[in-house]
């Protein structure tokens, strides 16, 4: 295997930024299926090859990994900032087919923030990512209204400054609720998804209620929860089995 950082000038954030790759052993000839692999709300590109063995659990696999700095943005564009769903969702697989051997379907895995951001590129991208997993996700992200009276957590006035920036005042329905989303879908459209979250984890309820939501509008998808929390050790156990996953439905 190979492992690079890619960095570039994105137009969609009119910055330069970057993205960790790991690169298929040579023998292992191309093209290759992607997984773009996502980062949570503190972290950053490198925080997946730091805190976890993902290039172990690759290796030997006929799979590019794409792990992109998505800054603090949930893989959204912003109503005021940036505009981080262009950059990740459009922009990036555009530059990864023009420097790698890529075939398609796609895949997405995330945690947290970028469960979001993984669930998001399937319900809306599912022509080129046709799996999606979250871990521990912010799922109901952009779902709410910031006045609703059944908001899952009272947040802290800075934080909910940072979101309003980046859904605006009432997002319920809107492009950024995977709800509405999922909910809007046609049935042959809709991509492989799955979901886990750990018993003490603090977005346990958002995770049932967005599975409910799934079940309710008959949406296929597979759902568990595990012991643990919202940490490290959670997502590294379980990422290996986000892979098992996607290789299932992609067929690696």
């Amino acid at each position: 295997m190979a492992f690079l950082e890619l960095r570039y000038f994105s137009n969609a954030l009119q910055k330069h930024t970057a993205a960790n790759v790991i690169l298929p052993n040579p023998d292992l000839v191309g093209p290759y299926h992607v997984m773009f692999l996502l980062h949570g709300l503190s972290d950053d590109h490198t925080a997946w090859a730091r805190q976890t063995s993902i290039e172990r659990y690759v290796d030997g696999l006929p799979l590019i990994v794409v792990m992109p700095d998505g800054g603090r943005g949930f893989y959204s564009d912003a109503v005021a900032g940036f505009q981080y769903e262009t950059a990740i969702a459009v922009e990036l697989p555009k530059l990864i087919e023009a420097y790698f051997p890529t075939k398609l379907p796609w895949c997405a895995t995330g945690l947290s923030m970028g469960g979001y951001g993984a669930a998001k590129l399937a319900l809306k991208y599912p022509g080129r990512f046709r799996s999606g997993h979250s871990h521990s996700g912010a799922v109901l992200f952009g779902h709410h209204a910031f006045d609703a009276t059944d908001l899952p957590r009272e947040l802290d006035p800075k934080i909910e400054f940072e979101f309003r920036r980046i859904v605006g005042d009432s997002p319920t329905g809107g492009p950024d609720d995977l709800c509405a989303a999922a909910e809007n879908m046609s049935a042959v459209d809709r991509p492989a998804l799955r979901i886990d979250c750990g018993f003490d984890d603090f977005l346990l309820a958002d995770n049932r209620k967005f599975r409910d939501h799934l079940v309710s509008i008959g949406f296929p998808h597979e759902y568990e929860e595990f012991l643990g929390s919202h940490e490290w050790g959670y997502w590294n156990e379980h990422v290996q089995e986000a892979i098992a996953f996607h290789r299932k439905n992609l067929e690696f």
